[in-house]
């Protein structure tokens, strides 16, 4: 099995909680919360850990909360790399109205970085790189931080043969799309975030299919995977396409799929699946999280029971 590290330039400490009902004005009294490590790579490396497999989560932490974040993934069994950058690492917060089943999610940014944050960071991904492994950049790019940070991540690990999977978002996801250099190995996005770069609707998994093949063709990626929500998942590399159904479950929250999926599909990547099949653990992964509450990620047994009603095809 090849090594993983995960990337997170803006960690998170994730509080959820609930109450009965949200409303504007009035004082509002919420449950206790749940608190949980939080970012794009901390949740895929917390994944990859729930399935069994084993990572280093390199992530930029500051202050008091930085080391909240860290203690929590220790709690967690994920071995962090903790790379300490000048500002404190943020909160996110999420609340469920019971009465309704909605959930209000808060996200605030991170703290800008300097140039000196960043070159702290790409020599610490430089010398983690997993020889002849794969390396996880997922969630948003601090603000200072350039929006090519993804190619520069991708040039400091190929001196090992480290392949790059990407799941970020705005503008350095943009930048990636519109100006890719070489072709990062994997590249993920949601629903949301392909139809924007399409600059129209994706309203079939043909569709979906169409636009990933597209961007491998611009030199973006190897291979692109696609979620359509609720619908599934779709996976596409120059020759093959493939689409998996996702299971029905009862949506709880929708916090953590999206790297649920990336984790999982990575780690199937890792140990040599077939690429229908790191797709069929990529959207159990990602529907059983959905059917837990709050922040928490899914249970291995939860993920091996949903699997064989992951239904996989050629496309």
């Amino acid at each position: 099995m090849s090594g993983i590290l995960t990337i997170t330039l803006n960690p998170a400490v994730d509080l959820a909680t609930s109450i009965e009902r949200v409303a504007a004005g009035p004082k509002l009294y919420c449950k206790a919360p749940r608190v949980d490590p939080g970012g794009g790579g901390v949740n895929a490396a917390r994944a990859i850990r729930k399935l069994g497999g084993q990572v280093t989560a390199l992530v930029a932490v500051g202050g008091a909360m930085g080391e909240q974040l860290l203690q929590l993934l220790a709690a967690e069994d994920v071995l962090a790399l903790a790379v300490h950058v000048a500002g404190e690492t943020r909160q996110s917060f999420a609340v469920t109205d019971e009465t309704t089943g909605e959930q209000f999610r808060f996200s605030v940014p991170g703290e800008t970085m300097d140039s000196a944050d960043g070159a702290r960071l790409l020599s610490a991904i430089a010398q983690a790189a997993p020889r002849d492994g794969y390396a996880v950049l997922s969630g948003g790019v601090t603000p200072g931080l350039d929006d090519d940070f993804p190619q520069q991540v991708l040039a400091a690990v190929a001196p090992r043969r480290c392949k790059l999977v990407v799941d970020t978002s705005k503008a350095a996801l943009a930048h990636l799309l519109a100006a890719p250099g070489k072709p990062v190995h994997v590249l993920r996005l949601d629903q949301r975030e392909a139809e924007q770069a399409a600059g129209h609707e994706l309203a079939t998994v043909a569709d979906s299919l169409a636009f990933a093949q597209d961007l491998i063709a611009r030199g973006v990626a190897d291979i692109v995977a696609g979620g359509r929500g609720a619908e599934g998942s779709v996976l596409a590399t120059r020759d093959q396409r493939f689409f998996c159904r996702a299971p029905y479950v009862e949506v709880q929250s929708k916090i953590g799929a999206g790297d649920a999926f990336t984790g999982a599909l990575t780690l199937a990547l890792s140990r040599g699946e077939a690429l229908d099949q790191a797709l069929r653990w990529g959207v159990a992964a990602a529907s059983a999280t959905v059917g837990t509450e709050g922040t928490a990620l899914f249970g291995r047994g939860e993920v091996e029971a949903l699997l064989p009603q992951c239904e996989v095809a050629a496309a």
